[in-house]
């Protein structure tokens, strides 16, 4: 499949489940606003979510797909089976333990990480309530991720890419489900989420039936501590819990940091981040998934210039979709904020504040995209441990700003901080990979990033421009309702996309008949 081709069916997966995620964060906002009660139940929906990258979809998940993928082509259906079964009796046993141990000790973890809340009482003693709820979805998920790459060894993609889809319809129907039964909204949507955490691992268990696998725990402890494939399950672990423990701590401490800031600016920067993962998941996190399989394919075989073709195609298509986009979310920052989110709780002031922070994270988005482009590089030349060096780099960057300007832009300086922290990364990235001769910026490839970012500023004038006009010539009709208030940005979107395509195939940044060709291939 080429890459572009894999890049559209993530991406359509992935939009997918973004757009669900939108739903949802619609629903949280009309209910929770952006008050106490909002930055309490973010830090509870955040909280198990901090250490995903460790036993969901990080270090475990990765260590274990490529053993049990190799054992099933080595030795067959039924040795893989009892070594996944093995496998996943280690990670309940830990996971369980770890999240038991959370459970007992949970208002210190929150003072820890939630240290502005100790000036509120009421508001503490929430966060610990929803956190308590919550906190279970980190064992769940991680059962769910272990499933689901059970099943994509098997080719069986689908099922692992709707998963996240049934965690927002889940928080979705809480406002039926659990919201009328329970003391505050936040503690209906908390169940919600655990909820979701065990519908997923039923609807992957029913899945995996289906291609006749049954995994049952695996009792026998000493047996599993003493077998060689799980002590070397534990040694491909290590760098990557050092990876994820650097991406752990960078989040907590950004959540430790906003709450200090005051009321709100936990629940402004998560609104702000979620509108930022709209176009980060769909294209970077598609371009990351299908480059790497290509790159390694590429390396081992020997074409080393299909691989650096193949790297250019990746860096040129993740500019040419996040640039644009970028632009268009500073431009339209207020209008989609208040389009999305302002009703019900969210007042007005906390739009016009999740929007500044929008414009803020915007700006680094094309980096984040295009990191995750070259990321791969490192990871099919079985590089894992650069990439951690970056991330440490990046999580010092990250602080130190932080510090330097959360005083004097409060939760503006915080995104401020984290798009520095994202230029940085992409510039050891671009370094370290010409340092090493793995990939350079060709001048074909230069010159068609300064005609893809002409096409970008082009786009963001003209819906600059038509905003401008729009308001000019009727200031108060844009926020009279919301259908009104979709209608303009229909209207700017329309004339910014028409602008797009126009100028990009002036500029020859587009071939059309080339995408069409192909999207048609099947290989």
């Amino acid at each position: 499949m080429s890459l572009f081709k894999s890049v559209a069916t993530f991406g359509g997966l992935t939009l997918v489940s973004r757009i669900t995620g939108f739903l949802r964060d619609m629903v949280l906002a009309n209910f929770l606003g952006a008050g106490a009660i909002s930055d309490a139940f973010v830090v509870a929906f955040k909280l198990p979510n901090l250490f995903r990258s460790l036993f969901a979809e990080g270090a475990f998940t990765s260590a274990f797909v490529p053993l049990f993928s190799q054992k099933l082509v080595a030795e067959g259906k039924k040795r893989s089976v009892f070594f996944a079964a093995q496998a996943i009796s280690v990670l309940v046993l830990f996971v369980g333990a770890f999240v038991l141990a959370f459970e007992i000790f949970m208002p210190y973890v929150v003072e820890i990480l939630a240290p502005g809340f100790r000036s509120e009482p009421e508001k503490l003693t929430l966060a610990t309530q929803l956190c308590r709820i919550t906190f279970p979805f980190l064992l769940l998920i991680s059962l769910v991720s272990f499933q689901g790459g059970i099943l994509n060894s098997f080719e069986k993609f689908a099922a692992p890419a709707t998963a996240p889809i049934i965690l927002n319809l889940m928080m979705i129907f809480a406002v039926f489900l659990f919201v009328p039964f329970t003391p505050t909204p936040a503690h209906g949507f908390a169940l919600g989420i655990t909820s979701a955490g065990l519908l997923e691992v039923l609807w992957l268990r029913h899945f995996l039936r289906k291609i006749d696998i049954k995994i049952h725990p695996y009792l026998h402890i000493k047996k599993i501590i003493q077998n060689p494939e799980i002590k070397t399950l534990f040694k491909r672990i290590a760098p990557g819990v050092v990876g994820a423990g650097i991406y752990q701590i960078n989040m907590a401490v950004d959540t430790i940091l906003v709450s200090l800031v005051g009321t709100g600016a936990i629940s402004w920067l998560y609104y702000a981040n979620r509108l930022q993962q709209l176009p980060l998941g769909v294209i970077g996190a598609a371009i990351s998934v299908a480059l790497l399989p290509i790159l390694s394919k590429y390396l081992k075989e020997q074409q080393i210039d299909e691989a650096r073709r193949t790297q250019d195609k990746a860096v040129e298509y993740g500019l040419l979709l996040s640039l644009p986009a970028a632009i268009l979310l500073i431009v339209l920052a207020e209008p989609i904020v208040c389009l999305l989110f302002q009703h019900g709780k969210f007042l007005p002031s906390d739009a016009v504040k999740t929007a500044y922070a929008v414009i803020a994270y915007s700006v680094g988005l094309p980096c984040y995209v295009m990191t995750k482009a070259l990321m791969p590089n490192f990871f099919a030349r079985g590089d894992t441990v650069t990439p951690v060096k970056y991330s440490a780099v990046v999580f010092i960057t990250n602080l130190v700003f932080i510090l330097l300007l959360m005083h004097d832009f409060g939760h503006i300086g915080i995104a401020g901080a984290t798009t520095i922290a994202a230029f940085v990364s992409l510039l050891q990235y671009i370094i370290g990979l010409k340092k090493r001769g793995y990939w350079q910026c060709s001048r074909q490839l230069l010159g068609k990033i300064m005609r893809i970012t002409l096409v970008s500023v082009l786009t963001g004038a003209a819906a600059l421009g038509g905003r401008l006009l729009l308001n000019h010539l009727s200031p108060d009709w844009i926020y009279g309702s919301k259908w009104l208030l979709l209608l303009y940005l229909c209207i700017l979107g329309i004339f910014a996309l028409a602008i797009f395509l126009i100028s990009a195939r002036i500029f020859k940044v587009i071939d059309f008949a080339d995408i069409i060709r192909l999207l048609r291939r099947k290989k």
